[in-house]
């Protein structure tokens, strides 16, 4: 097992020495999540451990949930830090061959137990320094040490959706869980009191009046109110969209979980290929997984072809000019490949753009510098985007939220 070196530096990143420290255990078979590496960076940083021994007894309050832990915990702890165990009396742990391997074998660590909620992802990793373990109370030396923990998910940030399988996708949900939601507010006809308002209020002004015998002593004033604007989210998922389809669906589902800023409401989504469904009720499921097999029940025409203007025609006649997308900002997540007649869509688009606040639309094939509008049902909609983004990966979606944020 490669040995981790306490430093200046490496302390300096308690975060990065937490997730070291966690991958080993879980990997040894304790049921150590991202949690309980967030609750021993913030003991090390409260604390301000500067030696072995005060960062084994942090390690030990946050890692170690049940007495029949603590002898495989000294174990781990002893290997990684090269400190003694200051409990020598406790049972041997159980046998745990996997978690112990050395450089030259290159066989994973054994995969995270499904009945384990919040264990770590399977192929988390632990660079060796190659520096030396400091005695137990022994002052930090000065050797340079920095480690690098990069668990599954942060390596797949980068990475395309259509590049990952369904088990990676899910690795992502909880980085998208991490994402907040902001959309811009809109003024409303009615007022509140304000101390900085522009308005006056009589009504106030004279309710404060009987307060002084009848005399105006101070003014009141009022200014508009805000509520948030209505998210709407119209999502393609034709089969050259599908892949997108699935990682948008969870950013939706993770969203409407909670994470959305300003008190808005949750967001109203629905899918379209030949015809439009809406799935906003599918969003309050109990996974992403039921969310997403929930959703293939309601659309039939999940992979099936593409028909934008005609969905975005529909979605105009039953919801939008009745009032859904009247001041709100409508997501459109589509490639732009229209099967049927473009100037459709181009009318549409139009009608949208009217009494819509803003209207976002995020193309995966934007991503490449050689990408052009120029055929298709994407040139007939391009006009009336407010903007447009590629949205294929994790890291491209803090440009869809930032879009989406946009005054």
């Amino acid at each position: 097992m490669t040995e981790l070196a306490l430093t200046d530096e490496s302390l300096a990143d308690v975060a990065t020495l937490a997730a070291g420290l966690g991958a080993a255990l879980h990997t040894a078979g304790l049921p150590v999540g991202p949690d309980r590496c967030e609750r021993l960076a913030r003991a090390v940083t409260v604390v301000g451990a500067r030696s072995v021994a005060e960062l084994h007894a942090c390690a030990l309050a946050t890692m170690v949930s049940d007495p029949g832990q603590m002898a495989t915990f000294e174990q781990v702890f002893a290997t990684l830090f090269g400190s003694p165990s200051p409990l020598p009396n406790l049972p041997a742990p159980p046998d745990r061959a996997a978690w112990r391997h050395d450089e030259d074998n290159s066989s994973p660590p054994a995969p995270r137990s499904q009945t384990d909620p919040e264990g770590w992802p399977a192929q988390t990793q632990v660079l060796d320094t190659g520096a030396a373990a400091p005695p137990d109370d022994a002052p930090l030396p000065e050797s340079p040490a920095v480690h690098r923990v990069a668990s599954a998910a942060e390596r797949l940030r980068g990475r395309d959706f259509t590049e990952l399988s369904a088990a990676e996708l899910r690795q992502l949900v909880t980085l998208m869980r991490e994402m907040a939601l902001s959309i811009p507010p809109r003024r409303t006809r009615r007022y509140r009191r304000a101390r900085d308002g522009k308005r006056p209020d009589l009504r106030g002004t004279l309710r404060q009046a009987r307060r002084s015998g009848g005399e105006a002593i101070r003014l009141a004033r009022r200014a508009p109110r805000e509520r948030p604007r209505r998210l709407v989210v119209l999502c393609d998922i034709s089969g050259s969209m599908e892949s997108y389809a699935r990682a948008l669906l969870m950013l939706m589902y993770c969203l409407n979980g909670g994470q959305v800023r300003g008190g808005q409401g949750r967001p109203e989504v629905f899918s379209f290929a030949t015809r439009l469904t809406r799935l906003t009720p599918t969003l309050a499921a109990a996974s992403p997984d039921t969310m997403l097999a929930k959703a293939g029940e309601a659309a039939p025409d999940w992979s099936g072809g593409t028909r934008i203007g005609a969905a975005i025609k529909e979605f105009n006649d039953r919801y939008g000019a009745r009032g859904m997308a009247r001041g709100a900002v409508v997501l459109i997540i589509s490639d732009g490949w229209e099967t049927g007649e473009p100037g459709l869509l181009g009318v549409q688009m139009a009608r949208l753009s009217r009494i819509a606040h803003r209207i976002v639309w995020a193309n995966p094939r934007t991503q490449s510098p050689r990408y052009r509008p120029e055929v298709g049902g994407m040139a007939a909609a391009w006009p009336y985007c407010d903007a447009v983004v590629s949205a294929h990966n994790l890291d491209a979606l803090d440009d869809l939220l930032a879009a989406l944020h946009a005054r």
